[in-house]
């Protein structure tokens, strides 16, 4: 028996380098420094690797619907929508093709200031976001729940108990998102029934997130990324960032320019607002950015008070991982480059998105920009160890993703997503609704088990230098 587990540790070995050749090779041969430090923070923990590793996640369920004999699969252009893995009874032609995160997990929720001036809590960071079958979100959420509970000492009765809250919450805010769309409830207009979490509206963590957003100031965030200097506020050096050639910060600028011309109508801001004061590269961003490049540009803001000076990001965004399992070609010709889909996902998922939000080309690639907020705060869970706690959040974060999977269709303007989601996913799940959370349960519990596994594959693969290229 030992033989053979460590032949399928092998095998799996494997198959973790391959797939990390396809999705990570151009990029970690261009800045192998960059990888020592995403993976570093992979090997920190299971859910950490996880994190970093959308790209094993989704060639996992490619793998296991080639070896399978599921029937032909929906007509959506999803690899293994029929089948196991990340497929299910719950796809269909609409199902499938619903615009998804991506790479939704339990740590990909935050606080953001909207276009309206509100705080909200909500899914943060769509690099990721493509559209897709609505499963694979949240199946992804589910495993992480898996790991977060299993770190945290749970038993697997409990894990099952937070997905299935998971999943309810997600059911109850589908359900009212559809009657509210079909008009058939007259007691459920704008968000009564489904409000977004916001100050007023959110409880115990998720709160307490809001609250800690709005305790910050963009003075502050300023005075930690910027001096001033000849009565000019400049960026300070050192800390991460990095100083510019002429010829590298004229083809920033030039970007920057063309950004412009992407920002809503609605939301354009007064002339000198975009005037530009300094540029910098960075470098140390997160775990999903590694050797991508990347700059902050600091603007004279919406006054010439220094204290209104904002800085926005400009960096190069990249395929998401659900992108390589979509073969249809609609979906993929519908975006200019990757900043383009980023942006539009971003704006299709999150209901009145940061107003600074766009997109532009840099040496042919295409950068996603938008504002460093000071009222962007991740949930910690650091400090969740109270399982009623817990089950408040996952609740949250379920009708969270409902919210956002509703958001995202016809209304939205976008042509490829022309339905009602929340209609259709209404549909599907009520041809069964005691298989809906069953699904996500045994999901959770197989796939977290296999992430484990990997996690430890992948540790000793780094500490012995057999991952090529570091």
């Amino acid at each position: 028996m030992a033989t053979q587990q460590t032949g399928s540790a092998d095998a799996r070995a494997e198959r973790i380098l391959e797939v990390f050749d396809t999705a990570f090779g151009e990029l970690l041969a261009a800045d192998p420094a960059a990888f020592q430090v995403k993976f570093r923070k992979m090997a920190a923990s299971a859910f950490a690797f996880y994190r970093g590793t959308a790209c094993l996640f989704y060639a996992d369920a490619t793998e296991e619907y080639e070896r399978s004999d599921a029937p032909a699969r929906a007509g959506n252009g999803t690899e293994g929508a029929d089948g196991p893995g990340l497929g299910g009874p719950f796809l269909d032609e609409r199902t499938g093709r619903v615009w998804i995160h991506g790479d939704l997990h339990a740590e990909n929720f935050g606080t953001y200031m909207d276009a309206n001036g509100r705080l909200t809590f909500n899914v943060n960071d769509f690099d990721e976001a493509f559209v897709g079958p609505f499963t694979w979100d949240l199946k992804r959420f589910a495993a992480s729940v898996a790991l977060l509970g299993y770190s945290k000492a749970l038993s697997d009765e409990q894990i099952t108990g937070l997905v299935r809250a998971y999943a309810g919450a997600y059911r109850e805010r589908i359900r009212h998102l559809a009657e509210r769309d079909a008009g058939v409830r007259d007691d459920l207009k704008d968000d009564d029934g489904a409000p977004s979490l916001t100050l007023d509206t959110a409880s115990g963590p998720v709160l307490a997130a809001l609250r800690s957003a709005r305790a910050n100031t963009r003075f502050a965030l300023l005075e930690s990324m910027t001096e001033i200097r000849d009565w000019e506020r400049r960026f300070t050096p050192g800390g991460g960032t990095v100083e510019l050639d002429e010829a590298t910060r004229s083809e920033v600028l030039e970007a920057f320019d063309a950004y412009i011309r992407t920002l809503p109508g609605a939301t354009r801001f007064r002339t000198d607002a975009y005037r530009v004061k300094d540029v910098v590269g960075r470098r140390g961003i997160g775990i999903g950015s590694a050797g991508l490049p990347s700059y902050n540009i600091l603007l004279e803001g919406h006054s010439d008070a220094l204290e209104n000076d904002l800085v926005i990001y400009m960096k190069q965004a990249q395929t998401p991982a659900v992108a390589r399992h979509i073969t249809d070609p609609a979906i993929h010709g519908y975006f200019l480059h990757e900043g383009h889909r980023t942006v539009i996902s971003q704006r299709a998922l999150q209901a009145h998105a940061d107003p600074w939000l766009g997109w532009t080309e840099l040496r042919g690639a295409g950068q996603l920009v938008a504002e460093v907020s000071p009222y962007a705060v991740d949930l910690d869970w650091s400090d969740l160890d109270d399982l009623g706690a817990i089950t408040q959040v996952v609740g949250d974060l379920g009708r969270a993703t409902a919210t956002m999977h509703g958001a995202a269709d016809v209304e939205s303007g976008h042509s490829l997503v022309p339905f009602s989601t929340e209609r259709a996913i209404d549909a599907a799940i009520a041809k069964d609704e005691e298989g809906f959370p069953r699904m996500l349960t045994d999901f959770a519990h197989d796939y977290g088990s296999r992430a484990r596994r990997d996690h430890q594959i992948f540790v000793d693969l780094f500490r012995n230098g057999r991952i090529p290229g570091l």
